[in-house]
C-alpha cells in the first residue's frame, strides 16, 4: 500500500502491499502471545508531553497513561466507522496460530502439533482481544527483568513445577525471576561468565544469539549485560506461560519449536546458538548408524560404483539423525558458536541422577559428537555439563574430511517460510581464499550497526548498493528524530519492546538503538527483496512473517499492542485515511500529520494511541 520512507528503493506492493508500521510497545504476530505490559493502573510517574501547538505537534494525542480513561480526543472525521466489539473473556490469551485445541488435530511426530497452524478465514476472530482484569503498570527495564505484575500474566503453575530450579517465584502481587535455571542454579550471570571465558562476548564480536527451548528466557535476559541480544523461543505446551513471561520481562521471545519446518530466520544469522536442557532430540532417530556403518566394509561395496552409493546412503542416515543440528548450522554464522549444556554432556558423572541407562547416554553423546564432526564444527570446550563447538569460517577447512555430508540442493538458502526442514547441510558461499571468512570478517558491535554489510558490499542483494544503503540510514535517522519531536517519551524507557513490521534494511532499528529498548524487525514474506540477512549482519534481530489484508493486520496489531501503546504508520494520505477509519472502531485515538519535509510531500504519518481498557470495563460479546 506504500513505500517505506524515502529510501530510494521501489517497494510498491500493489494490492498486497504492506502498511509501513512501527508498533511502539507492541509485540509481533508470530509471538502468538498477548503482551500486556504497557503503562496502566498504578502508574505514578508523570510523563510530560509537549503542549505546543505548532504543525509538528499532535495537540489531540496524549502519550501519558490514563488508567482507563481516553488518551485524547478523536477527530470528527472518524465518526463514521465500524465498531469492533470486544471478544469474549475466554479469548484473553487467544493466539490465532497456536490454539491448543487445533494443535491436537495434528501429528505429534517431530513436534508437528506444536508448530504454527493458523485458522481458516471463516474461523478468524473479528473482535478486540481484551487485556485481563487488573492489568497493572509494568516495571521499567532493568527492573522488569526481575519483576512482573501477577495480573499481567496470571499463571502460577511454573512457580510450583520449577520451584526447586529457581526459575520464577510468586511474591505478593508480583512474580520474581531470580535469574536461575535448571542448568544454572547459581544464577545466569555465573553461567554466562563461564561461556564468556571461551566465547568473545565482552569484545562485542558476539552480538546475536539464538536460545532454543528458552524457558522464561533468563539466559537472554542476562545477556543484555554483555550487549548481546537474544532471539529466544519455546513451544506453547504445558508451560504455556513461559514465552509470555519472557515478553513481560522485556526480553525478545517467540512461540516456536524445532519440528518439521525450517526456523523463520535467515541463513548465517546468529553469532551464537544455545541449548540448556532444551529437551531437543539432537541425535534422535530410530535407525542405528552403527549397523549401517558395517555395510561399508561388506564385499559388495568393492564393486565398482557401489562404494559411492553406500557412502551417500550412510551420509543420508547421518543427516536424518542430525537434522536439527543441521538447521542450527544453517542459521549459525561461519565462525559462530553452539553451546550445549545439560544431560548427555558429562553423562559419566551424572547418569545415576538422570536415571537413564549408561549405554543410552553414551550412544546419544557419541552421535552428537559424530554429527558435529560431520558438520565440520570444532569442539572448543567441555567442562562439567557444558560443551561448546565453533563452526568453521569457510568450507575449505572441511574438504579434507574423510566423510562429507549431503549438501542441500536448493538454490535459495533464504527460502525458508513454511519449507520442510531438510536432512542436508546448507552450502557455504564461496570465498576467495582458504583464510577468508564467509560473509566477511566479523566486526564488533556497535561498529557493525552502521557499517556496510557484506551482503550489500558484495552485491548479493540486487538493486541495493552501498549508496542506497547509506541513504536509507540517513532517511531513517531523519524519520526517528521527527518521531522523537512528536512523541517526546519515545526513548525515555517507557517503550521497551518495539516492532518494525516491514523492516527493510533495519535502518529504523539502527536509528533508534538504545539500551532502553529493542526492536523486532519483521521481514514480510511478500517483500520484493529479502534483506533479513542484512539486518542480522548489523547486529539486530528479526524474523520472517506473512501479513494478510488490512483489517486482519490492524486487528492483530490491536491484539498484541499494549493498552496505551503507540503506533506509527507512514504511507500515502489516502491509505492513512482508510486506516484511520478502520482503527476508529478499535478504540484507537489517531492523528495524521505532514511528512517532516513539509505538506507538499504526498507521504503522511499517522500517529495512534490505543486506549486503556480491560475486561472489567466492557460487556463481552461472543
Amino acid at each position: 500500500m506504500a513505500t517505506k520512507g524515502n529510501s530510494g528503493e521501489n517497494r510498491t506492493r500493489g494490492s498486497m502491499s504492506l502498511f509501513i508500521v512501527v508498533g511502539l510497545c507492541c509485540f509481533f504476530y508470530i509471538l502468538g502471545a498477548w503482551q500486556r505490559s504497557g503503562f496502566g493502573k498504578g502508574d505514578s510517574i508523570a510523563l510530560e508531553i509537549t503542549k505546543k501547538t505548532d504543525c509538528s505537534i499532535l495537540s489531540n494525542l496524549n502519550y501519558e497513561t490514563h488508567h482507563g480513561g481516553d488518551a485524547g480526543t478523536v477527530d470528527d472525521s472518524e465518526s463514521n466507522f465500524q465498531e469492533f466489539k470486544p471478544c469474549d473473556d475466554r479469548y484473553i490469551d487467544y493466539t490465532p496460530c497456536q490454539d491448543q485445541m487445533r494443535a491436537m488435530l495434528f501429528p505429534r511426530k517431530n513436534m508437528n502439533y506444536r508448530e504454527r497452524h493458523c485458522p481458516p478465514p471463516d474461523e478468524k476472530l473479528h473482535c478486540l482481544i481484551p487485556a485481563p482484569k487488573g492489568y497493572a503498570t509494568p516495571f521499567r527495564w532493568p527492573k522488569s527483568r526481575d519483576y512482573v505484575p501477577y495480573a499481567n500474566a496470571p499463571y502460577k503453575s511454573l512457580t510450583v513445577e520449577k520451584a526447586v530450579q529457581n526459575w520464577i517465584q510468586y511474591e505478593g502481587n508480583v512474580f520474581r525471576f531470580p535469574g536461575g535455571g535448571t542448568q544454572f542454579p547459581h544464577g545466569a550471570d555465573a553461567y554466562i561468565e563461564e561461556l564468556a571465558s571461551v566465547i568473545p562476548m565482552d569484545s562485542g564480536m558476539v552480538r546475536t544469539a539464538l536460545d532454543t527451548g528458552c524457558g522464561v528466557a533468563s539466559w537472554g535476559a542476562y545477556l543484555f549485560k554483555k550487549n548481546v541480544i537474544t532471539m529466544s523461543f519455546a513451544p506453547r505446551d504445558s508451560h504455556e506461560a513461559q514465552v509470555q513471561f519472557a515478553l513481560e520481562r522485556g526480553v525478545p521471545a517467540v512461540i516456536g519449536v524445532l519440528g518439521t519446518i525450517k526456523l523463520p530466520y535467515s541463513s548465517r544469522a546468529f553469532d551464537m546458538a544455545h541449548c540448556s536442557r532444551c529437551l531437543i532430540p539432537w541425535s534422535a532417530n530410530e535407525l542405528k548408524i552403527s549397523a549401517l556403518k558395517d555395510l561399508k566394509f561388506s564385499t559388495i561395496t568393492w564393486i565398482l560404483g557401489i562404494q559411492v552409493y553406500v557412502n551417500r546412503y550412510i551420509m543420508e542416515i547421518f543427516s536424518a539423525d542430525g537434522m536439527y543440528m543441521m538447521e542450527i548450522d544453517r542459521v549459525l554464522r561461519p565462525g559462530g558458536y553452539w553451546v550445549l549444556s545439560g544431560p548427555l554432556i558429562n553423562w559419566r558423572t551424572n547418569y545415576q541422577a538422570w536415571q537413564r541407562p549408561i549405554k543410552e547416554l553414551e550412544e546419544e553423546q557419541r552421535k552428537i559428537e559424530e554429527i558435529a564432526k560431520l558438520l565440520c564444527w570444532e569442539k572448543k570446550h567441555e567442562k562439567g555439563e557444558t560443551a561448546i563447538w565453533q563452526k568453521r569460517i569457510n568450507y575449505d577447512y572441511c574438504q579434507e574430511q574423510d566423510t562429507q555430508p549431503t549438501m542441500c540442493e536448493s538454490t535459495d538458502a533464504e527460502d525458508v517460510w513454511y519449507k520442510k526442514m531438510e536432512a542436508c547441510v546448507t552450502p557455504y558461499p564461496e570465498t576467495t581464499g582458504p583464510d577468508k571468512v564467509v560473509g566477511g570478517t566479523w566486526k564488533s558491535f556497535p561498529e557493525r550497526l552502521n557499517a556496510v554489510p557484506f551482503r550489500i558490499s558484495s552485491g548479493s542483494i540486487k538493486g541495493i548498493g552501498v549508496e542506497a544503503y547509506q541513504e536509507d540510514n540517513r532517511s531513517w535517522r531523519k524519520h526517528v528524530n521527527s518521531y522523537k519531536r512528536i512523541n517526546k517519551i519515545l526513548d525515555s524507557g517507557r517503550y521497551r519492546n518495539i516492532m518494525d513490521m516491514n523492516a527493510g534494511l533495519g535502518s529504523f532499528a539502527a536509528a533508534i538503538e538504545s539500551p532502553k529498548l529493542w526492536v523486532m524487525n519483521v521481514m514480510p514474506t511478500i517483500a520484493e527483496k529479502d534483506t533479513l540477512g542484512v539486518i542480522y549482519e548489523r547486529g539486530l534481530i528479526g524474523i520472517y512473517h506473512d501479513w494478510c489484508n488490512a483489517e486482519d493486520i490492524l486487528l492483530e496489531m490491536d491484539r498484541i499492542l499494549r493498552p496505551e501503546g503507540a503506533v506509527i504508520i507512514r504511507d500515502q494520505a489516502d491509505v492513512l485515511v482508510k486506516v484511520r477509519k478502520i482503527v476508529g472502531g478499535m478504540r484507537w485515538n489517531t492523528k495524521i500529520i505532514d511528512h517532516e519535509d513539509g505538506p507538499l510531500v504526498t507521504e503522511k504519518i499517522l500517529f495512534a494511541v490505543k486506549r486503556y481498557w480491560v475486561t472489567e470495563n466492557v460487556t463481552s460479546s461472543p
